[in-house]
């Protein structure tokens, strides 16, 4: 059986906004709440794939050391772009693209950011990743450090789901998923764990 546990970053430096390629820092608190989702996987877990932001980057690259596990920087876990909306929160997106971004937040398939890249990319990217993962570590236990987009893209697309249902899940810093796979069959073993 694989067995994927996906952890999106904790909180950051600068409030909740839409990040992208933008790479603010971990605060403290964004630390601690990765820290404690890894207390609970360190002895299990065979290698590590991330995004190569640095919010994602940094704390898998002190667990792999930690345990003497592999660690694969993976370009296609880098979060979307948003392009225009790089570092702005959805108050300051909603002056100028209101309308855009209601559409967006409810199902952005066949939509592009302004200056962005297009979800149909980003889709076609972590499709081909989750393809790829799937038959390169069959049987063994991995975790995915990611981002919001990444975790609930990558969840709709192991679950046979439509990006419109990836907007119904909720995915707070630090969310922590796991999902197994056993013949060919994906099932959720939870959303959204406590540790």
């Amino acid at each position: 059986m694989l067995t994927i546990d996906l952890l999106r970053h904790g909180e950051l430096h600068g409030g909740t906004k839409y990040r992208g390629h933008s790479d603010d820092p971990l605060t403290p608190k964004g630390e601690a709440q990765m820290d404690a989702v890894w207390s609970k996987l360190a002895n299990t877990v065979e290698i590590i794939l991330c995004s190569p932001l640095r919010r994602c980057r940094q704390p898998a690259e002190k667990w792999a050391q930690q345990c003497a596990i592999p660690l694969q920087i993976e370009p296609r876990l880098k979060e979307l772009h948003y392009g225009a909306w790089e570092g702005k929160t959805i108050q300051q997106i909603s002056q100028t693209h209101g309308d855009m971004l209601r559409q967006w937040r409810h199902d952005p398939r066949g939509m592009t950011p302004p200056e962005g890249e297009s979800m149909d990319d980003f889709h076609l990217r972590l499709r081909t990743f989750w393809l790829q993962l799937c038959e390169e570590q069959a049987g063994r236990h991995v975790l995915i450090v990611g981002h919001s987009g990444i975790n609930r893209t990558l969840l709709a697309i192991a679950l046979g789901a439509s990006l419109a249902t990836s907007r119904r899940m909720q995915l707070p810093y630090g969310c922590w998923s796991r999902v197994e796979r056993s013949q060919g069959e994906v099932q959720l073993a939870f959303h959204n764990r406590q540790p």
